[in-house]
């Protein structure tokens, strides 16, 4: 046990430090320097998730079922897989709404209902106090099992309520500090961030203790709880109780509510909608979130091992995590677990009490205040102007902090009169069953446009009262604040209607009965009542908006038409938005429009919808547009109106992404012709360095030629021997020019597809040594010597045999170049196999400089400067790849493996393609 005073002042310190991270996180984003705003940061305040459920629950649940924490985790995973095209789309739609809560989701898609919203907000209140009631019994518990204190007698002695009261200012401090909507909660969100690794790196701690500390590794605890009968079923995927058959409807129920609940609980949407900075995140944010909830899984099963194995049975199972540490004396461990639980506890209720309390003000108590407000205004004469009335601003805060502390208190109230009667799971799992309700509405209306607000009120309230009927009253009545005996005989004796087996549907637990039935009728009755009647106009322009939102930096239509005017609506704004906000809006969207004055501004459809989304933004969307429509002259649209308007809006957009696709074209086709334009330069370039190559080459046995023609025209009486002498010279440069004409004719008829082909059967092996000895006196007066390798016998290939000795003179004649003289060696081998054979050049010679490695096969490149440049055209090469690509082939410049000469190989096939295009190939030669 740990005294009271440490544990208090590590909580204190612990809940300051929070205090100071969202103070940070909220100076940082005033200075434009936002710390959350990164994928990472994006995943981890996702993880709020991950709450004293996972926490101290799931390691109750694992001791009691074995894997069957596990549906509440792959879940989330799976419905991570449809984020990027739910989330996104949720997102784009909040964003262009001003939306910030599910209510305000929901009710906005059907028409701005301020009905729909009451009743989103009515549901979400009930479903979410068991959840906060779960968060506070895990302080409160853990606090009792660490500091050995019993639970107090009265509520003015009880830490948990003070502990409730705390939480409640922190969110106040961080969470009502403006109007929702005209700003992101980026300190909360920090705080939300750094508890998310606190809780990770808290529970991680006391699984490596539990595994590797109490026991030798996860092999030898495994081991050891196999050798418990009584316990072997936790290890499989069958009954509860062992050897049952795998309950496959449960699995899949829990699976699926799982799925459904890390969308649409109110914090979720918060975090993951609201609180987004850049839908770009979620790229990230899709596996680094199923990643974190894996992760803080993964010692859920062997914790509870030890516990059992330690205590020998799963009473207080939940709190495994927290009584191993303190069992085997490690108290500063048992102290960080409680930190770590401490984190996951209110991380919770912070975000929930912040959506919940943004409902609350906007769809419960907001429509109230309008109609007083109206009536008073009535009764003073002054109509829709709002010019004289306050600055509601103060009020809407003071709503939203009481609603704060009110739900708060609620879920303590929970916690004290039925919390005791279920384990963590339990009432996590009610929570989340209340909350599914919100899919089919918004799930359907964001693909359907044939949603209406009948449909979503009809199949939300049944699904909800079934919700009530089948989950709810069973955990009261189980908790003792309710007789049960309508549990086993149904009310007034009516067998088929018991809660927990409505209508005689038997064989699946109490939650999956539940969800099956609240669903169904809820679906069901959504679809049936909305395709009874047509959408509303509003409803269908409304429903035009969630299923075609399209890109979210593209404005929708403006579904509107009266008349308004800035002395109007300035005024309107001011009273929610506050007078210099509203001020700054109104001269913002002036510069956008290019006018100088406020007053200048055009009052249009698109103004008024700007006005109204701000408004939204503040007092939610069913509020804004009640509020606009009782406060400028609207004139009603109807269906013919909201199709034109559609008509043209549809029409804008194909007329965008043509001017988007012309754009693009035009890019792509000034992108080919900068391609061409550098294709014609190098090309250019090409030719000058050939004009330039072949020049010299032909200048140079030109100039000898007609030196020594000179020498013998001037002396008629020249000497027989040296006349000889020259007219070889003369003869021999003569046939160096040949060569030169030639081999550029050779290149051109190869790359044109008119070179002759004379296939024959071809031994490689002796064309080799044919080259070889064609070589054999040019290598012998330089003094470099040739060694042959070859691998005998070579099956025969069909090839031009001229055309191969071409390739193996212009290889072995590029190596003579370059290797020293004397000294030199080349080494030439030939090699086969299955597929084809290879003929390796290797010379001792200075190798290719690596600047020069990559362009070795271009036409007339030629390796090394001015000064050290051996003699030729730098066709030899290329035209070597021409031939041996011809057939199918392919020639390259290896690495060695002393690091020193070069290197050239081709290798060949047995089978050649009848035609091989070589009409595009490019290359070049080192020499």
């Amino acid at each position: 046990m740990l005294s009271p005073p440490l544990v208090l002042g590590a909580s204190a310190a612990y809940l300051l430090l929070l205090f100071g991270v969202a103070a940070w996180g909220d100076r940082r984003a005033a200075a434009g320097r936002s710390v959350v705003a990164n994928p990472w940061a994006y995943a981890l305040s996702m993880a709020v998730y991950c709450t004293a459920w996972t926490y101290y629950g799931s390691v109750g649940r694992a001791a009691t079922t074995g894997v069957w924490f596990l549906p509440i985790y792959l879940g989330p995973t799976l419905a991570m897989v449809l984020a990027l095209l739910l989330l996104r789309k949720m997102i784009r739609i909040a964003r262009r709404g001003r939306i910030t809560s599910i209510a305000d989701f929901i009710a906005s898609r059907h028409g701005h209902s301020p009905l729909l919203a009451g009743l989103v907000t009515l549901i979400t209140v009930v479903g979410i106090v068991p959840y906060i009631a779960l968060q506070l019994k895990a302080i409160d518990t853990g606090y009792a099992l660490l500091a050995g204190t019993p639970a107090a007698g009265l509520w003015w002695q009880d830490g948990t309520f003070w502990a409730t009261l705390l939480l409640a200012g922190f969110t106040m401090m961080f969470g009502t500090r403006q109007p929702g909507g005209v700003e992101r909660h980026e300190g909360m969100v920090a705080a939300i961030v750094f508890e998310s690794v606190v809780k990770l790196l808290a529970f991680l701690a006391v699984g490596v203790f539990a595994t590797w500390v109490l026991h030798d590794g996860p092999a030898a605890l495994f081991a050891r709880a196999l050798q418990h009968p009584e316990w072997r079923h936790l290890l499989s995927l069958g009954g509860a109780a062992g050897g049952g058959a795998f309950a496959w409807s449960q699995w899949f129920a829990l699976t699926l509510l799982a799925g459904l609940s890390v969308i649409f609980l109110p914090r979720q949407f918060q975090v993951m909608v609201v609180e987004n900075v850049d839908e770009r995140h979620l790229k990230q944010a899709v596996w680094l979130f199923p990643a974190y909830l894996w992760a803080i899984n993964l010692f859920v099963l062997p914790i509870a091992l030890a516990g059992l194995l330690h205590f020998g049975r799963a009473d207080g199972a939940d709190a495994f995590v927290l009584s191993l540490p303190l069992a085997h004396g490690a108290e500063g461990l048992a102290l960080l677990v409680f930190i770590g639980g401490l984190s996951a506890a209110t991380g919770m209720i912070v975000v929930e009490t912040i959506a919940v309390s943004t409902m609350v003000c906007n769809d419960l108590v907001m429509p109230l205040l309008l109609r007083m407000q109206r009536l008073r205004a009535r009764e003073s004469g002054q109509g829709g102007q709002g010019g004289d009335r306050g600055d509601l601003t103060p009020l809407l805060l003071a709503v939203r902090r009481a609603a704060i502390v009110g739900v708060l208190l609620l879920g303590y109230l929970y916690f004290h009169l039925a919390g005791e009667a279920y384990a963590l799971v339990s009432i996590g799992l009610i929570s989340f069953a209340a909350v599914a309700q919100f899919a089919p509405a918004a799930l359907l209306g964001m693909v359907w446009k044939g949603g209406t607000q009948r449909g979503a009120l009809a199949g939300l309230s049944a699904g909800f009262l079934l919700w009530a009927y089948t989950l709810m009253l069973p955990s009261i009545a189980k908790s003792g604040w309710w007789p049960q005996d309508f549990l086993q005989h149904g009310p007034w004796g009516l067998a088929w209607l018991r809660p927990e087996a409505l209508f005689g549907l038997t064989g699946f637990d109490g939650l999956t009965h539940a969800l099956f039935w609240s669903l169904l009728v809820n679906t069901g009755l959504y679809v049936v009542v909305s395709l009874w009647r047509a959408p509303t106009p509003r409803e269908a322009s409304q429903a035009a908006l969630f299923v075609d939102v399209g890109d979210a930096t593209q404005a929708g239509p403006a579904f509107w038409r009266g008349q308004a005017s800035v002395a109007e609506l300035l005024p309107l704004a001011s009273r929610f938005l506050g007078a210099a906000r509203a001020r700054e809006l109104f001269a913002d969207w002036a510069r956008r429009q290019g006018v100088a004055r406020v007053d200048d501004i055009r009052a249009d459809a698109r103004f008024v919808q700007f006005v109204e989304t701000r408004l939204a933004g503040a007092i939610g969307s069913a509020s804004a547009r009640a509020l606009v429509a009782s406060s400028v002259r609207e004139e009603p649209l109807g269906m013919d109106d909201v199709m034109r308007i559609l008509d043209e809006a549809t029409q804008l957009r194909a007329y965008s992404r043509l001017l988007e696709d012309q754009r693009a074209s035009l890019q792509r086709a000034s992108a080919e012709l900068r391609a061409a334009n550098q294709r014609l330069e190098s090309l250019d370039r090409l030719k000058d360095d050939f004009m330039s190559s072949v020049t010299h080459e032909l200048r140079t046995p030109l100039t000898s030629i007609r030196a020594l023609a000179e020498l013998m025209a001037d002396d008629p009486d020249m000497a027989r021997d040296q006349r000889q002498q020259f007219v070889g010279i003369i003869v021999s440069e003569t046939e160096r020019l040949s060569r030169l004409v030639n081999q550029v004719l050779d290149l051109a008829k190869i790359e044109s597809g008119h070179a002759e082909w004379h296939p024959t059967a071809v031994d490689m092996a002796a064309l080799v040594r044919q080259a070889a000895a064609s070589m054999g006196e040019l290598l012998r007066e330089q003094g470099t010597t040739l060694a042959l390798d070859l691998q005998q016998p070579v099956p025969a290939l069909q090839a031009d045999a001229d055309r191969l000795t071409q390739v193996l003179l212009n290889l072995l004649g590029n190596a003579a170049k370059f290797v020293p003289q004397p000294g030199g060696e080349i080494g030439l081998s030939l090699r086969h196999d299955v597929e084809g054979l290879t003929v390796r050049v290797r010379d001792n010679g200075p190798g290719v400089p690596e600047a020069h490695r990559a362009h070795v096969f271009d036409r007339f490149h030629q390796a090394g400067d001015a000064s050290n440049r051996a003699a030729g055209t730098g066709l030899g090469l290329p035209i070597s790849r021409q031939i041996v690509e011809h057939y199918g082939g392919r020639i390259t410049l290896d690495e060695n493996d002393a690091g020193q000469g070069a290197t050239f190989s081709f290798w060949l096939p047995w089978h050649q393609p009848e035609a091989a295009d070589t009409a595009n190939a490019e290359g070049g030669d080192k020499t």
